[in-house]
């Protein structure tokens, strides 16, 4: 099983790319890392399909089975680099795919505006994003932002497990119903 991460933070140091480190080395998953994969303002325009990092971003996203998506919440919603990069990606990168969701928030009552905002972009996209989400506050990182506390690791640990097996579920089907097709 394949399963892609997505860091839509543009931040070298941030929280969310924390965050992803940790679950990319627990869960042994690859991560596009949206503040080293620079990419352009999008603009519709051909020759953007040329850019070597567009191909990249597209042929990561083409051949994974599930995909993880984890911004943190500017303004209300997910980051720039993020709905940039999902400007960049058609329904072939997203259809029939589990996508689970997080963000990390500055604490309070943050994150789910940036939730809500991606599901509407992914819905777009013919994602199959997962109904169980979570968000990250400060208080969530142990260590320098080297962990999460037990109770967030709990729910992290969910989560991936719920991708996995809808991944399992989807994988199945789609086989499925190609052989039944044929």
């Amino acid at each position: 099983m394949k399963i892609i991460m997505i860091n839509g933070s543009p931040r070298t140091e941030g929280r969310t790319g924390k965050l992803t480190s940790i679950i990319s080395k627990k869960y042994n998953v690859k991560t596009v890392d949206l503040s080293e994969l620079i990419l352009p303002i999008y603009n519709g325009q051909e020759e953007q399909n040329e850019i070597v990092n567009i191909q990249k971003l597209r042929s990561h996203l083409e051949n994974a089975d599930a995909i993880i998506v984890a911004t943190p919440e500017y303004h209300g919603g997910m980051s720039g680099a993020l709905k940039n990069a999902f400007d960049f990606l058609g329904s072939k990168h997203f259809k029939d795919k589990p996508v689970a969701l997080l963000a990390v928030s500055g604490g309070g009552k943050g994150g789910i505006n940036a939730l809500n905002n991606m599901r509407i972009v992914l819905r777009a996209l013919y994602a199959n994003v997962l109904s169980k989400q979570v968000v990250i506050d400060p208080s969530d990182f142990i260590s320098e932002g080297t962990g999460l506390v037990e109770n967030t690791s709990y729910l992290v640990d969910g989560l991936i497990q719920e991708l996995k097996l809808y991944t399992e579920i989807s994988k199945q089907l789609n086989e499925e119903w190609t052989a039944s097709n044929y």
